[in-house]
């Protein structure tokens, strides 16, 4: 079984109840995840996966012998593209939306994105639920245990919170005790360290650059509190079960956000989102949310009792 989904972090954490419905539905098969290399530790924690093909998006054929698939899933998307991928490599049966499939179902726009997949393998007769995000934790060491992880990264400036702001709840959560961490990627070290020392906390808290993967992973599956923008940190948070807020821009948390029935608050202003997800400047539905809001969504959560400035 080739199953599709060359994309980011977070995308393929939303494909985890698809993931685990599958290798249940279709326990003989060897399941074959093609996506994005980088993303091998977080696949090997999924238990679902026997082997990951990497896939560097959609520019290039998948690196698979035509006719040697059974099944073709696709994770990822409705073609033209991906349907074309998988269409190239001759497998005897395909699941997808129409009309990749004939048969699929057909594609709802604004669909919760967990749903939408769930749904798909549900199309099969293979029970799936949207809310099974559940992945086991790393076996390494977490470098933290307990923290309040504050997330400063985004892929796009769409998504960039300002580093006050950030740096205003972290204050705030270290006044009352808590140990507090910045993550991010390598290059947004930098802007770690700024909201560091914007809120008076030791550079040597910041663990932006200094992770990998599994590392991240471990910490975050380790952490008391995530407060991040709509990234792959929010949904290793819910996988784990993490109490997390989580501040929406360009996106929308009807089609995104964390499992309702989990331990996470999103915070967005869908009056003024301007939806750009690529843009370079922050959407205007993200800078609607106010450090003070972060902090009353903490209270909320049972953290504690914060105070913030902003």
């Amino acid at each position: 079984m080739l199953v599709l989904r060359a994309l980011k972090l977070g995308d393929l954490l939303v494909a985890v109840p698809a993931l685990t419905a599958l290798r249940r539905g279709f326990p003989e098969h060897r399941i074959v995840l093609a996506t994005s290399g980088w993303l091998a530790p977080i696949v090997e924690l999924l238990g679902t996966v026997d082997e990951l093909l990497p896939t560097p998006g959609l520019s290039r054929p998948l690196d698979v012998t035509a006719g040697s698939v059974d099944i073709a899933v696709n994770l990822h998307g409705r073609g033209p593209e991906s349907g074309t991928l998988l269409h190239a490599v001759h497998p005897r049966r395909l699941i997808a939306h129409a009309p990749d499939a004939p048969d699929g179902p057909e594609w709802i726009d604004g669909l919760l994105e967990r749903e939408r997949w769930a749904r798909l393998v549900r199309s099969t007769g293979v029970p799936a639920d949207a809310d099974e995000v559940a992945i086991p934790a790393p076996d390494t060491v977490p470098s933290v245990v307990g923290a309040a992880v504050v997330h400063v990264g985004a892929f796009y400036g769409a998504r960039r919170w300002p580093a006050a702001r950030f740096a205003e709840v972290a204050r705030a959560l270290a006044a009352r005790g808590e140990r507090v961490v910045f993550t991010g990627g390598a290059e947004e070290r930098e802007r770690a360290a700024e909201v560091a020392a914007l809120a008076g906390v030791p550079v040597t808290e910041v663990l932006a650059g200094r992770l990998d993967l599994t590392g991240f992973a471990a910490v975050i599956a380790a952490a008391r509190l995530v407060v991040t923008v709509d990234t792959g940190a929010a949904h290793l948070a819910s996988a784990y079960r993490v109490p997390s807020v989580v501040i929406f821009g360009p996106a929308r948390p009807e089609e995104w956000g964390p499992p309702t029935a989990g331990p996470h608050i999103v915070l967005t202003d869908p009056s003024c989102r301007r939806g750009d997800v690529f843009a370079d400047d922050p959407d205007p539905a993200l800078l609607a949310v106010t450090a003070a809001d972060v902090v009353d969504a903490i209270e909320r959560l049972g953290i504690g009792r914060v105070e913030a400035a902003v």
